[in-house]
């Protein structure tokens, strides 16, 4: 048996928006293509979820920050 692994694996390109059960500490992150694809992702989940919007991430990097709600 090795070891597991201690570094934290890196992020995709896309745009990410965490969801959690409402009154929930952690949630699991969901990475869309576009900008486009992440507001209606956005739309779907709020209805039943709580919906943190992480932003735009290009090499493991976030670029912007996207405006939270």
């Amino acid at each position: 048996m090795g070891r597991p692994p201690t570094k934290p694996k890196d992020l995709r390109d896309g745009f990410y928006i965490e969801i959690r059960n409402k009154r929930s500490k952690t949630g699991i992150k969901i990475r869309r293509d576009t900008k486009k694809q992440m507001l209606s992702a956005i739309k779907e989940y709020e209805k039943t979820k709580d919906v943190i919007v992480l932003g735009e991430f290009k090499n493991g990097k976030m670029v912007n920050k996207a405006p939270s709600k």
